[in-house]
């Protein structure tokens, strides 16, 4: 079928990683909790971590190059660099104008957004506009955290959930039914204090009194976050299928955010949808919350899990609160 207004499709897509890895055992000598009870609760079993002083825009980076390559689409192509980030190097510039210089994009305006988990579905409702509306031929999304820098490796319910890392999607013009045929994005900020990082803003600024109490690291509510997070998740994946026109059992492949094996089952079970259809690496990179969706499309095209005209499911939820999905045909 041959569309008379471009969607914007996926050409390519990348990722990187920190080479350190964290296991459960590790993290058993660090804080009071045990491998058994981290896989129970979170089907975690080992998460990657930055070193400690490593700057988010090398993996973003990394990851925007590999998709380049993977779309064959050259740096001096770009139009918008967003960058999904809440651990970006600095409060300012931008994580995406560091990249941009670092993979040679001169041509291309750059931006962070901030959605937490949500980041890169909100990215992709941005840069699909962008395409739909011809203000641009060639967008790069990139999801990327290094959440360990701000994570308190005293909480047990928080320092077990999260990694590092960053993925990367090229989007272009498409009018052969390819690319994003439905997004879906929401927010309530009546929930922020679910799931926040108090400190380093001009809220509480950094004193030594506020670094002391750790008001600089993640605190969550758990149990009301797990809640929301399913509710949430279902509501705006059914959204984003109804405006589609498609079931749910159609999607060659869910991605739904690898925050929580719970949440992505709880979440899974809502749809009639064969669990060999619902794509899972939680258990390896653990939360690594907006590089999560773009490191999990990647590995599954590598894996051969999906290809061209395939129909995608994607679906998240992060601090904010924030929610949403996409649908899309690779």
């Amino acid at each position: 079928m041959i569309d008379s207004v471009p969607k914007s499709m996926i050409l390519g897509t990348g990722m990187s990683v920190p080479e350190k890895i964290l296991t459960n055992l590790a993290l058993e000598k660090i804080v009071d909790t045990s491998d058994r009870w981290i896989k129970e609760r979170t089907g975690i079993e080992q998460r990657h971590v930055a070193e400690p002083g490593t700057g988010v825009s090398g993996f973003a980076a990394e990851a925007a190059e590999r998709a380049l390559e993977n779309a064959g689409v050259s740096a001096d192509e770009l139009d918008f660099i967003i960058v999904a980030t809440v651990t970006g190097d600095y409060k300012f510039p931008s994580t995406a104008c560091l990249v941009q210089n670092m993979i040679g994009a001169s041509e291309a305006t750059a931006f962070d957004l901030s959605a937490a988990c949500s980041g890169v579905v909100y990215s992709l409702k941005v840069a699909d506009s962008l395409i739909r509306a011809g203000a641009a031929r060639h967008i790069l999304v990139i999801g990327a955290e290094v959440l360990t820098s701000m994570v308190n490796w005293h909480d047990r319910d928080t320092c077990v959930l999260f990694g590092d890392g960053a993925g990367a999607f090229v989007l272009a013009p498409s009018l052969d039914g390819r690319g994003i045929i439905s997004v879906e994005t929401r927010s309530d900020g009546a929930l922020s204090d679910l799931l926040i990082n108090p400190g380093c803003g001009s809220v509480n600024p950094p004193t030594a009194q506020n670094v002391a109490e750790q008001m600089h690291t993640i605190r969550m509510k758990g149990r009301e976050v797990f809640r929301n997070a399913v509710s949430s998740m279902t509501r705006s994946l059914n959204t984003a299928l109804d405006r589609a026109g498609v079931d749910a059992t159609q999607l060659d492949l869910l991605i739904p955010h690898q925050a929580n094996i719970r949440i992505i089952d709880a979440v899974s079970k809502n749809f009639d949808i064969d669990p060999d259809r619902v794509y899972k690496n939680v258990s390896r990179y653990g939360n690594t919350s907006a590089a999560s969706i773009p490191i999990a499309l990647d590995e599954a095209r590598r894996e051969g899990r999906v290809g061209e005209g395939d129909l995608v499911g994607l679906v998240t939820f992060g601090a904010g609160l924030t929610w949403g999905a996409a649908i899309l045909r690779l």
